[in-house]
């Protein structure tokens, strides 16, 4: 079983939601990150499809996790119920356009006796700190924020643009709409929560050990950008800091050095002037 020492979940910017969400239930947690190609028409959420998946999701895990006993059958039934339930709405051109389709990184943990299983899409993490005061990192978001930070480098100079825009740039659009183009005419499935079940297949699947009094800290990129993009802490001092003052000081710190130690994505090359923000910290 997990106990919930503190939870936060920022929007990245007040005018637009957020596209983030986080939760717990028994021995099963999970942090999720979803996205939308910008400018894609919602049709199951007011503002945002994206936040329409990451709140499904949750709703669907926090029902169904109980029961549980493996991540990928659980996130294969989850995508499943949503695909079924986003085509019920949603035009029929729209039903197999990937392109049009929200997507989500996102981390789901299991407590299973002493060990912990940790299933991960994309760039979301999990931070381990056991009990003896080393701390383990799970998951692919260091090697994938580096790949995107240099890709924001790149558009930002060819478009002279900052953080606060670049979304809007058709040079930006050009190259998501490519990616994303590319990855559906491959036929498959890219490894991110999504309304293709088979997605799961790409799951990846870590162990750790998880003994009583180990602390995990599950992360959106958002929140793990601190260490892996800002280098403004390491992963034993995030933890440390988590445990000792909480997150919300966390997340303050990233929104100074995103809005006001660099504004213009200069030292952090990066696609928002500051992404959704949210972490969930428990003890096992």
């Amino acid at each position: 079983m997990f106990t919930v020492l503190d939870r936060i979940s920022w929007p990245g910017h007040p005018d637009k939601p957020n596209e983030d969400i986080c939760g717990a239930c028994g021995a099963w947690a999970w942090v999720i990150d979803t996205s939308i190609f910008p400018g894609t028409a919602p049709v199951m959420h007011k503002a945002s499809d994206a936040a329409w998946l990451a709140a499904f999701a949750d709703e669907r895990l926090s029902d169904l996790a109980p029961q549980a006993q493996d991540g990928a059958t659980l996130l294969r039934r989850v995508m499943e119920e949503a695909r079924t339930a986003y085509r019920a709405v949603a035009p029929v051109e729209r039903h197999e356009d990937f392109v049009t389709w929200p997507l989500g990184a996102m981390t789901l943990v299991r407590r299973r006796g002493s060990v912990l299983d940790a299933w991960t899409f994309g760039d979301t993490t999990a931070y381990l700190r056991h009990p003896d005061g080393t701390v383990q990192v799970l998951g692919d978001a260091p090697g994938l924020r580096d790949f995107e930070s240099a890709k924001a480098a790149e558009l930002m100079g060819q478009a002279g643009s900052r953080p606060t825009a670049i979304l809007d740039e058709p040079v930006f659009l050009a190259w998501l709409g490519e990616r994303r183009e590319r990855k559906r005419k491959s036929g498959i499935p890219a490894a991110l929560l999504s309304l293709n079940p088979d997605a799961t297949e790409r799951l990846r699947h870590e162990t750790a050990p998880c003994e009583d009094g180990t602390a995990i800290l599950l992360a959106s990129d958002g929140f793990s950008a601190l260490v892996d993009l800002y280098r403004a802490l390491d992963a034993a001092a995030l933890m440390e800091a988590a445990l000792t003052s909480g997150l919300e000081p966390l997340a303050r710190l990233a929104r100074e050095i995103e809005t006001e130690r660099d504004p213009d994505g200069r030292l952090y090359p990066r696609f928002k002037l500051s992404d959704d923000t949210t972490a969930i910290l428990l003890r096992a």
